[in-house]
């Protein structure tokens, strides 16, 4: 199990990637699946941190998965609106 810890953090970062540039597209439908991958990350990161001891990146991601569900749920509601 060890060495699947070891690995997680390469799937977490690309994961991350991934959902950094579906949440920047204009389709509301791609920003959704984007936050869904980015709260997949979250857990990924999570993992690797508890298995490295890395309590300030759990802490990280305990926060960017609340922003990350802010954002699900706005987008959800279908809020299109550009900021001015």
């Amino acid at each position: 199990m060890n060495d699947w810890l070891d690995w997680a953090q390469w799937p977490a970062f690309a994961a991350s990637v991934l959902a950094a540039w579906l949440v920047g597209s204009n389709a509301s439908a791609r920003r959704n699946i984007g936050f869904w991958v980015f709260l997949a990350s979250n857990v990924l990161w999570v993992a690797w941190g508890l298995y490295s001891h890395a309590i300030a990146l759990i802490a990280l991601q305990v926060c960017l998965a609340a922003m990350n569900i802010r954002g699900l749920l706005k987008t959800e509601d279908g809020d299109d609106q550009k900021p001015i």
